[in-house]
């Protein structure tokens, strides 16, 4: 059974960082597209970043210079790192992988990490 587990969530006060961690399990093939999404309370999902497995970056509008996504390209395992949060940045954050690319037959998501900001 394809698992993903997200890692690393938590309370931060504002101006603070994390990194987020995602770990797929029960496949044997490499995602060669992986991405972190978040949901705030009251809001659509949104695309945080997205990343390729020749390492092409996509941030979502705005997010670009506080957010970076990366990746181990030796394990299916790939990180957010979140600078100088905000409130605004309170959410639940999941990650999502595919094995082709994001939205195919083989797209997986976990169950999320909330991600609270606040002082």
């Amino acid at each position: 059974q394809v698992q993903l587990v997200e890692s690393g969530g938590g309370l931060v006060q504002p101006g603070g960082s994390l990194r987020l961690s995602c770990a797929a399990s029960g496949i044997t093939f490499r995602l060669n597209a992986m991405a972190w999404y978040r949901q705030a309370p009251g809001k659509q999902r949104e695309l945080v970043a997205a990343i390729t497995s020749d390492d092409v970056e996509n941030y979502g509008d705005s997010l670009k210079g506080r957010f970076t996504i990366s990746r181990d390209n030796t394990k299916n395992i790939w990180y957010l790192q979140v600078n100088s949060l905000e409130p605004e940045d309170t959410a639940v954050y999941y990650c999502r992988g595919g094995r082709d690319y994001l939205g195919g037959t083989y797209d997986y998501w976990g169950q999320g990490t909330q991600v609270t900001v606040s002082s």
